[in-house]
């Protein structure tokens, strides 16, 4: 039990800028974390559904380069999936899918330290139906990582995507959101406000990334706030995949991280909480100093601490 398990798409994401194509990345935000951990030193399964074709074939020498591992069946999808991020002024992405998503069986895996899930995977049917037996099945040994990254382009039932959402994060022990995703997911609330409600429904911690506000957590032990670092953005491509990671990461070298562990994770310290951020809000500085999705490595990161 040394090895993250990550579950979710993968895609080709086509940046668009003043309506004409930029770019072409491997992309899709469990990707991301699954590269992001691989980066960072740790042993990583990934589970997704591609194409057997040119696009399929670029995302599996991406991730294989990486050193992340693509579990046998993840390349039985009809075509692979394609999301076009159209970029404003600022960098911020809009998105727009070309995507469908199905998961069959169990993979033949050991039981994982950490099983990470989150986005499309988890909302779109019949494959979002499989990631939820998948987190339960592995539930009694991982720590269940969860990041809704909620795409309200492919929302066509608002209350099914919130319902599931709801019932991931009661089985979750970590869940990460945007402060934009708590403000579609339950727009009369703060998403402080729903960050208190999630924690006292299951998780252990529960963090909002503010993009320039920073980051907010909170645990059994409090809540901490900590504020964004300086940077000289170029996109917020990945951005939140890369807070994810860094959190992971750094509970991971706390020794909180999987079953057996669950009442040491529900027994964060505030301390630890506000170096689990920190470390999250720095791998995410690095990211969106670069174009597309760039997920640092230990190295990088690691002199960018001593900064």
């Amino acid at each position: 039990m040394s090895r993250a398990l990550v579950i979710g798409e993968a895609l080709i994401d086509i940046v668009e800028r003043e309506g004409q194509a930029t770019s072409e990345h491997v992309g899709g935000s469990p990707l991301n974390v699954a590269v992001g951990l691989s980066r960072l030193e740790r042993d990583v399964d990934f589970l997704t559904s591609i194409g057997d074709d040119d696009r399929g074939s670029l995302i599996a020498d991406y991730v294989a380069a990486a050193g992340v591992h693509l579990l046998e069946g993840s390349a039985g999808a009809h075509r692979t999936p394609v999301a076009r991020a159209l970029l404003d002024a600022d960098g911020a992405a809009t998105y727009t899918f070309d995507i469908a998503w199905q998961l069959d069986g169990t993979p033949d895996v050991d039981p994982p330290l950490v099983l990470h899930t989150g986005s499309i995977a988890t909302v779109l049917e019949p494959g979002c139906w499989a990631v939820a037996d998948l987190v339960e099945h592995f539930h009694g040994s991982a720590t269940i990582s969860f990041d809704p990254n909620v795409r309200p382009a492919l929302v066509t039932d608002p209350k099914h995507t919130t319902d599931q959402i709801e019932r991931l994060v009661e089985r979750s022990d970590v869940v990460k959101a945007s402060d934009e995703d708590l403000r579609w997911l339950d727009p009369d609330s703060t998403p402080e406000e729903v960050a208190q409600r999630w924690a006292r429904k299951g998780p252990a911690v529960v963090a909002i990334t503010m993009g320039g506000e920073g980051a907010y957590a909170v645990s059994a032990a409090g809540s901490v706030r900590v504020p964004a670092r300086p940077v000289q953005m170029v996109d917020t491509v990945g951005a939140g995949d890369s807070f994810m990671t860094g959190m992971l990461d750094e509970l991971w070298s706390l020794g909180m991280l999987g079953a057996d562990r669950r009442d040491d994770l529900r027994s964060i310290g505030v301390d630890q909480l506000e170096a689990v951020l920190q470390a999250a809000v720095l791998n995410s500085a690095l990211t969106v100093e670069k174009a597309g999705a760039f997920l640092p490595d230990r190295a990088t990161r690691d002199a960018a601490r001593e900064r």
